[in-house]
């Protein structure tokens, strides 16, 4: 027969170990959302410098259009400034 002591003795070791077992499953699931929004906050992040430096680029390559275009002679028309007069000399 089990004595009162040991009765409780035992109550008490399966609930320590349920608790442990709890918590270590928390403690996994907390673990887990931590890792997976830390990653999601660094593709974030990366999203963001990869369009910043798209827009830099664009930016770039839109200035340097305009600068083309701002030295055109003509809408639509070909430069013909440093070309011949189309005659060809041999």
């Amino acid at each position: 027969m089990v004595g009162k002591f040991e009765r409780n003795k035992d109550i008490v070791q399966e609930l320590t170990e349920s608790a442990a077992q709890h918590v270590g499953s928390i403690a996994t699931i907390i673990t887990g959302a931590v890792r997976d929004i830390t990653r999601e906050i660094g593709d974030l992040i990366s999203d963001g410098i990869e369009m910043r430096e798209a827009a830099k680029l664009a930016r770039e390559d839109s200035g340097e259009w305009e600068q083309a275009d701002a030295g055109a002679s003509g809408a639509g028309e070909p430069d013909t400034s440093s070309k011949d007069s189309g005659t060809t000399s041999r």
